[in-house]
């Protein structure tokens, strides 16, 4: 089978695109895969450290008020939809799945115009633009949240989960224990603010590094590239406490995740399949600045079943986070109260149900 996989931006669209990839290649010895991105999206870095074939075209997303940006815009979106098309004239692909972000808009629709198989896949409860645009051209819609399906043609919709739900279930304890140095006699706090990181969660971390040194469990602490050299400099000025350990990026999760016991982060549709397909225990912070406020709506669904404890970023204070990780590492059964409720949530065979709509697609 050829495929061509388009999703970019952020990790939540990228991961999914891999995870899906991965599933493929474990039955189809022959799977021939083009990954289509853009030069400055994060798909940029990590597509290639996978050893798959990496294309770009140049897309800028529509902003939500009317500007002389989004006239510029639909040009490159025209121009997209131009060197997308030659792309796939050129490797001939059976089936073309779009994961997210702009850049499968002009993949994507390219796609239906060629009259080439087309799925796009919709990791969050509310859908981005792109998503909205192209599931009228697209031949299935795959989803994983039921809310979902009210925003699709309902006779295009299939549920299948997110595809890192698999992949991160085949996670390395001992190789994240070891990739990090993390000591596997103590508890482990994961803080994470997405891919790209997220500077209040950085803040609220920082304000207690003073205090978290006393704590009788460990932290992984990943910054976010664009963070990372200001947090270094932060650090040198506190004192960097022996049971925290600061990383840029993490580019084997699945493994560290195995070996964590408690995770903040944001509350991103990917990083929920995660943690639920482990039964991972999470504070989830949402990022406000998303459609619809989406996030907010992904993190009740764990936390109105006790998976998760939801956090508002308007709230959030380096105190009010510290409380909140001490209830859970430290009260008396209640990490192991909220692995269960996570665990209860999650959707680990996604990637296979993924691979039978697109084989069904492509047909």
């Amino acid at each position: 089978m050829k495929i061509v996989v388009s999703g970019g931006g952020t990790g939540g669209h990228i991961y999914p695109a891999l995870a899906f990839i991965n599933e493929i290649k474990k039955r189809d010895e022959r799977l021939d895969v083009l990954y289509i991105g853009t030069e400055r999206g994060l798909e940029s870095e990590i597509v290639p450290r996978e050893g798959i074939p990496f294309q770009t075209i140049h897309i800028t997303g529509f902003q939500r008020k009317l500007s002389m940006e989004n006239v510029k815009t639909v040009v490159r979106f025209l121009r997209g939809t131009k060197r997308a098309k030659a792309l796939l004239n050129e490797f001939k692909p059976d089936v073309v799945i779009g994961t997210g972000g702009y850049v499968c808009g002009p993949v994507v629709y390219a796609a239906a115009k060629l009259k080439i198989p087309t799925v796009i896949h919709e990791q969050n409860s509310v859908p981005g633009l792109t998503n909205k645009f192209l599931s009228r051209y697209v031949d299935r819609i795959a989803i994983c949240f039921k809310e979902a399906e009210a925003f699709f043609p309902k006779n295009k919709v299939v549920f299948t989960g997110n595809p890192r739900a698999s992949e991160v279930m085949s996670g390395n304890r001992e190789e994240g224990l070891r990739s990090l140095g993390i000591k596997p006699n103590k508890k482990t706090v994961l803080i994470v603010g997405g891919s790209r990181g997220a500077r209040p969660i950085n803040d609220a971390f920082m304000s207690i590094l003073s205090d978290v040194k006393a704590k009788p469990y460990q932290f992984v602490y990943v910054t976010g590239t664009v963070h990372y050299e200001r947090v270094q400099e932060q650090m040198k000025s506190i004192g960097q406490p022996e049971n925290v350990i600061v990383q840029p990026f993490i580019h084997n999760m699945p493994d560290v995740l195995s070996a964590v016991d408690l995770i903040v982060a944001r509350a991103g549709a990917t990083t929920l399949a995660e943690i639920t397909a482990l039964g991972l225990p999470s504070i989830l912070i949402p990022s406000p600045y998303v459609t619809n406020n989406h996030q907010e709506k992904n993190a009740a669904a764990l936390s109105k079943k006790d998976a998760a404890i939801l956090r508002k970023e308007s709230e959030l204070t380096g105190d009010r986070l510290l409380q909140d990780i001490d209830d859970i590492m430290v009260t008396p059964g209640r990490l192991d109260a909220m692995k269960q409720a996570a665990k209860a949530l999650g959707v680990p065979t996604s990637a296979e149900k993924l691979h039978m709509l697109v084989k069904e697609v492509a047909k």
